[in-house]
């Protein structure tokens, strides 16, 4: 079962995901694009944003076999309206190599939680234009999402209950 956490920049996608994987004793994948661009010696580019999509495949294509809960911090939705944002364009091979590695359910986490800089970090006053970017390209899709708000212990019991409520709604 692959689930995504996404969202705008500072939304504790990072905490919530090791958190689920915690819980549903699943696999936690950490962002990519965070270490990468961390890593790098220049601002980045294109390319650079090239890499970070391939890595993400990578990563998918790494689970097939598993069983159980994968918990992706943050994933190809992120990346697409970072390539459309920044670039406005995207890789040729993007829309076919993405819809090719389906998510089963995905936890759209809202910028109600403070901002806290560092050096990665890049959008604090586009956070509201973000969401409702990524939220349009899940209703776009048409995929399963379900969108998460509050503070620390509220945001993971509304994260579980609406995975678990989502896993009851198969069922039926």
């Amino acid at each position: 079962m692959k689930i995504v956490l996404t969202g705008p920049e500072c939304v504790g996608k990072s905490t919530l995901t090791k958190q689920l994987a915690y819980v549903y004793k699943g696999t936690y994948i950490k962002e990519y694009a965070r270490n990468y661009v961390e890593g790098l010696k220049a601002p980045y580019q294109y390319n650079d944003v090239v890499k970070i999509a391939r890595q993400q495949l990578n990563e998918y294509d790494n689970l097939d076999n598993q069983d159980g809960f994968c918990f992706f911090d943050t994933y190809f939705i992120v990346t697409k309206v970072w390539f459309k944002q920044v670039y406005n364009k995207l890789p040729h091979w993007f829309e076919d190599e993405f819809t090719q590695r389906p998510v089963d359910f995905y936890l759209l986490l809202k910028n109600d939680i403070s901002w806290i800089p560092d050096g990665v970090r890049e959008n604090k006053n586009k956070r509201s234009f973000l969401f409702d970017q990524y939220k349009s390209e899940l209703d776009n899709y048409g995929f399963a999402y379900k969108i998460i708000e509050g503070n620390g212990e509220q945001r993971l019991k509304n994260a579980v209950n609406a995975i678990n409520e989502w896993i009851e709604n198969r069922k039926l």
